[in-house]
C-alpha cells in the first residue's frame, strides 16, 4: 500500500506499507478489504521501494480506512 503523499509520486522511490492476509490483528495492523479479501496493512514495516516495482492499482481506500492507516503509522513512528 502506498503511504506517501501524491506530491512526491514523481520520485523514483515510493513509500509503502506491505499488506498480509495472514498477519495477526494488532493496533498497528489496520484491516482493509482488497478485492473482497480481508487484508492487514503492516504499518511497522514501512519502507521505500523502487517505483518501477509497483504493480497495477488494486483499490482506493475510503476516508475511514485511510484514517486507520494514518493512526497506525503515527503509533509506529512515535508521532502521537
Amino acid at each position: 500500500m502506498i503511504v506517501q503523499t501524491d506530491e512526491l509520486l514523481t520520485l523514483s522511490t515510493v513509500v509503502i506499507c506491505p499488506t498480509s492476509t495472514s498477519a495477526p490483528p494488532a493496533t498497528f495492523h489496520p484491516r482493509i478489504d482488497l478485492g473482497g479479501e480481508r487484508t492487514h496493512v503492516l504499518c511497522e514495516m514501512v519502507g521505500a521501494i523502487d517505483a518501477r516495482n509497483l504493480g497495477d492499482q488494486v483499490a482506493h481506500l475510503g476516508h475511514d480506512k485511510l484514517r486507520a492507516v494514518e493512526d497506525a503509522l503515527l503509533l509506529v513512528l512515535g508521532l502521537r
